[in-house]
């Protein structure tokens, strides 16, 4: 198997509060997009990522309750920080997650961050945005493309250390030698359209993808922070031990 990470503040933004971790030989990889006053969304988004790191070291395998769990254990935290810190309240964060079990990968997810599958060379947006926007277009009152543009198009409806509903969509979804598996935040897509972004990855080995991602990305205006993962399935079974890497902003 084979993956790569990209992260980037941005043209616009005085900070990057994205973060992620991947750990290519076990297949775990997560994505975070944090939010809320001065710092306050770094914090969050890198209390996420470390709830994954926490999980990939206890456990040697995949599935649906252990996400659960750990999704709403990184909440709970994120919360209580928020709640007991005046320079966190109201922060908060989404968290795209995916971990590979044989032929299955297993994925939790909460706020409008994405985790795609490219397979025969046709991108599937395999998780739901937790957005106004994408309610709207869900419900029929406008389409994907006003949603691009939408004066709401920031607003997401369920994210980690918030109140109100942050229950995590949990799902397991094939995968077979070949297919590209993309986690990103909307620094990506909402500047990228999903086609141009099946080409590059369609066109491109995954280091060349991942770079063309993100210039495009920047070369579009770059209004927010940028972070993506790629990874390619090939076929082996992941380790029960592997390398991470870990991003958050220096």
């Amino acid at each position: 198997m084979a993956a790569t990470l990209r992260t980037d503040r941005g043209r616009i933004r005085r900070q990057n509060e994205d973060a992620a971790f991947m750990d290519e030989k076990r297949g775990v990889f997560a994505v975070a997009d944090g939010m809320g006053g001065h710092l306050a969304g770094e914090v969050a988004s890198s209390m996420a990522v470390d709830a994954v790191r926490r999980m990939a070291a206890k456990h040697d395998a995949p599935s649906i309750a252990v996400l659960r769990d750990t999704v709403q254990d990184a909440h709970r935290e994120i919360l209580d920080r928020a709640l007991t810190s005046p320079a966190c309240s109201g922060m908060g964060t989404t968290l795209s997650l995916l971990w590979r079990g044989g032929s299955y990968v297993y994925i939790a997810h909460v706020g409008d961050s994405r985790i795609y599958r490219q397979r025969g060379g046709r991108l599937e947006q395999i998780t739901q945005d937790h957005s106004l926007v994408a309610e709207m277009v869900r419900g029929g009152l406008i389409t994907a493309e006003q949603a691009r543009t939408h004066p709401r198009r920031n607003i997401i409806t369920r994210a980690l250390g918030t109140p109100g509903d942050n229950t995590p969509d949990l799902l397991a979804a094939d995968t077979r030698p070949g297919d590209v598996w993309l986690l990103c935040s909307d620094g990506l897509t909402g500047m990228v359209e999903d086609a141009d972004i099946e080409r590059a990855i369609a066109e491109n080995p995954l280091e060349q993808a991942a770079d063309a991602l993100l210039r495009m990305a920047l070369e579009a205006g770059g209004r927010d922070n940028i972070t993506l993962i790629l990874y390619r399935h090939d076929g082996q079974t992941p380790q029960a031990r592997g390398e991470e890497t870990t991003w958050k902003r220096d």
